[in-house]
Formats: C-alpha cells, sequence, structure tokens
C-alpha cells in the first residue's frame, strides 16, 4: 500500500540520481535500472544490511546529519523510517537541502501521530516520533521545501487476520470515505526551493578542565576518638 504511494508520488526516475534514506530499500526495487544512481543510506544506529541481493551493494552506513555526499548531489531523496527515529529533525531538515540539487524532489513517509498503526508497538510505524500534517509542513516550508502533494495511505488495520489481509483494498478504498483521520502514514513530496534555507548548527566547542591525577594507594587514616560528655575525655571508640 506504501510503495504504491511513493511510486506515484516519485513518477519517471529515469536519469536521475535517487537517494533513498532509512529503510528504504522496499521503495527502491523499481529504480534499478532506470535512474543514473541508486543509494540507500542507513543510519548507524539502525544498523544496515546489503542491497540489492542481485550485483554490487548500493548499501553506506552513514549518520544522516553528516551524509559523505558533496552538496547538490542527488535529484530525489525517498526518506522512510528516517525522521520518526531521528533525535533532531531540524537538523536532518538542513542536511537534506544540501545534498539535494536545486529543484529537486524530496519524498517523505512518516507515522500519522493519531493513526492506528502508531499506537500499536508491534508495527513498523508504531516505534519513534510520529506526525501530525501540520506539522511535517511547517518542518518543510521552515527549511525551504515546498510541498507539492500530500497523500495517505495504510487504511488497513494492523492485525494479523486472514480476513483482513485478503481485504487490504476493500479497506483502502473505505477508509478514504472517511478522510485521511483512519489512514496510518503520511506521504508527502516536496520540491527543493532555490533560496538559501536556514543555515546548519554551529556546535560549540566546550572545554573542560580535567585535574591532573596520578595513581596512589589506599592511605590508612587512624581512626577517630569519640567525645563522652558524661567524663569530659576522648576515647578510641573501642570497648573493652
Amino acid at each position: 500500500m506504501v510503495r504504491e504511494q511513493v511510486l506515484e508520488l516519485a513518477g519517471n526516475v529515469a536519469g536521475q540520481r535517487v537517494l533513498g534514506l532509512g529503510f528504504a530499500t522496499p521503495y527502491l526495487r523499481n529504480t534499478l535500472g532506470v535512474a543514473e544512481r541508486v543509494l540507500a543510506f542507513m543510519p548507524a544506529r539502525q544498523g544496515a544490511s546489503s542491497w540489492p541481493r542481485e550485483g554490487p551493494s548500493h548499501t553506506v552506513l552513514c549518520d544522516p546529519l553528516e551524509m559523505p555526499l558533496t552538496d547538490a548531489a542527488v535529484d530525489m531523496v525517498i526518506a522512510v523510517h528516517a525522521f520518526e527515529h531521528i533525535a533532531d529533525e531540524e537538523e536532518l531538515m538542513r542536511e537534506l537541502w544540501r545534498v539535494v540539487a536545486p529543484n529537486g524532489t524530496l519524498i517523505i513517509v512518516v507515522p500519522r501521530r493519531r493513526g492506528i498503526w502508531a499506537q500499536l508497538d508491534t508495527t513498523p510505524f508504531g516505534q519513534g516520533h510520529p506526525f501530525s500534517a501540520n506539522q511535517l509542513e511547517k518542518l518543510l516550508r521552515a527549511h525551504s521545501f515546498e510541498p507539492e502533494i500530500w497523500r495517505d495511505a495504510l487504511y488497513v488495520p494492523p492485525f494479523q487476520s486472514s480476513l483482513v489481509l485478503r481485504s487490504t483494498r476493500f479497506f483502502e478504498r473505505v477508509g478514504r470515505l472517511f478522510g485521511p483521520a483512519m489512514s496510518g502514514v503520511i506521504c508527502v513530496r516536496a520540491r527543493k526551493q532555490a533560496f538559501p534555507a536556514v543555515p546548519r548548527r554551529k556546535r560549540a566547542a566546550r572545554f573542560v578542565r580535567m585535574p591532573g591525577l596520578s595513581p596512589q594507594t589506599a592511605r590508612n587514616y587512624p581512626r577517630l576518638g569519640v567525645f563522652s560528655a558524661e567524663t569530659g575525655e576522648f576515647s578510641d571508640g573501642k570497648q573493652g
């Protein structure tokens, strides 16, 4: 269900440089052999696996906030399972603006905040930070990306029932009658604007003064005496 929406938003990728960020390999299969170049960047915290199974690997294990790419290196970014697991989504948006070419495309798939898929821990979208449509739009516009097309997907409930799995198309059609609030994920395609984005944060260097210590053995100190208020004398505290 999600792949259909992503492929529709991506359109024709012939001759383009496509980057998949997060766990986007299931949505990059149709770009192989069509796009000029296909890269699959997986965050270090998530781990990486070789992809595709046939031919050389397109996978890169990296920090999504410091991607090993030059400025304006890719034409399209497909980010799936990326924004809900990142610690600083604003810094990620700055890095995406840097690597996307002018007039390039950014496709984002995030779990809907009030969707049932985000409420259950057993679903692929049940971990991390979900988003609302307004939050996602503000994040895009604040970092010089203009949302173009919005899509909703996963109206089918996340239940491992044979009846549900056989009726996925039915749930998708009926769920759309009740509006986007019934969907599980939000899909959006945004266009990079030509004017400069918000500059990246400059991490201030911190200097911590560390004392110079040398290893020493433990010292034995004499036991302190005990003052007796009755006798007005000190004793060693031992009871005879």
